[in-house]
């Protein structure tokens, strides 16, 4: 186990905070999660991508190839929010630039597989993000469908 000591948080406190940060179940994807099963829309949840299990993808419909990503602001550098820490910036920033490389990657890895991939920002109105969803997984439906109406 790390001691404090041995840590890469500037202080206890901080330490606590990251460390209570959750990856899945994050409030605004439960918001977009509960929005689009009340439209009628199932999905996997924390899926493990394709090419590599560690990474996943908040929300996917698997048969449709459609990853969905609701990006933290802090943990992948929102223009519009994400700050830079001061404390211990020398651990931080190389951090941050490598998980919007990672994103960056993942994206274009998706798609070269015949994925459709969407990210939205955690400040971004869930009814809004649900609204892109469903009407991506309409258009998927549709074209896998050979564009034929009522199939």
């Amino acid at each position: 186990m790390t001691t404090d000591a041995d840590s890469w948080a500037s202080s206890p406190a901080v330490r606590r905070s990251m460390l209570g940060n959750r990856r899945r179940d994050t409030g605004p994807e439960m918001a977009v999660r509960k929005r689009l099963h009340a439209s009628g829309l199932r999905y996997s949840v924390d899926y493990p991508l394709p090419f590599d299990r560690r990474r996943r993808a908040d929300v996917v419909f698997p048969r449709l190839r459609i990853a969905v990503f609701i990006d933290g602001c802090f943990w992948h550098s929102c223009p519009e929010h994400g700050t830079s820490p001061k404390s211990n910036e020398s651990y931080w920033t190389p951090k941050l630039a490598r998980n919007a490389q990672r994103d960056a990657d993942t994206t274009s890895r998706l798609e070269a597989e015949g994925w459709t991939v969407l990210r939205f920002w955690e400040h971004e109105e869930p009814e809004a993000i649900t609204e892109q969803v469903a009407a991506t997984v309409a258009i998927r439906r549709q074209s896998s469908r050979g564009g034929r109406p009522g199939s």
